[in-house]
């Protein structure tokens, strides 16, 4: 026990937590971000071969496969999320409003953003379109807040991984 946990467990734990340190890089700094969960990911990835190789070859699915497998996951969900903030960053139609710390993206006359950033009551903007009257600017609009995003999973992936921790853990030792 001692020797995988040493080779294996520990490794992957930290693999995962170092995987979340990109939350608190900027959304714009893509090559960190994306360095660093490239990183991660392929040091997942060879834990996971090594971990293999250093037991006998079963046909069953071992509890450290799983453990592997579950930390692997953490890993590529952390890149995944920087994928989809990144994603979001950049489909602005054709010009970008900021409001507070959230971005609202439009497809709307430049001239009504004028109006609205003249002093207009910016819940009136909206009425700058046509379609406001009937209520279908709400199909093209998008409410994004990437910092929000962020600090949501500094607490989400941390909570996630030590309730998994627990759970495995538990069973694996006492059950």
């Amino acid at each position: 026990m001692g020797y995988f946990t040493i080779q294996t467990y520990i490794p992957c734990i930290l693999t995962v937590v170092l995987s979340w340190v990109s939350f608190w890089i900027k959304s714009d700094a893509t090559p960190a971000r994306t360095t660093l969960g490239i990183t991660t990911v392929l040091t997942m990835t060879t834990l996971s071969t090594v971990a293999r190789n250093s037991l006998p070859r079963v046909s069953y699915v071992t509890a450290m496969d799983l453990f592997v497998t579950v930390c692997f996951l953490f890993v590529f969900a952390a890149m995944i999320e920087y994928a989809y903030s990144s994603f979001n960053m950049g489909r602005a139609p054709r010009s970008m409003m900021p409001m507070g710390n959230s971005l609202f993206w439009h497809d709307y006359e430049d001239n009504c953003l004028y109006e609205c950033l003249d002093g207009k009551d910016c819940k009136s903007f909206f009425c700058c379109f046509e379609e406001c009257k009937e209520g279908g600017w709400r199909k093209g609009r998008i409410h994004l807040n990437i910092q929000e995003l962020d600090s949501y999973s500094r607490v989400f992936f941390p909570t996630s991984f030590l309730l998994f921790n627990i759970v495995y853990w538990v069973s694996y030792l006492y059950l």
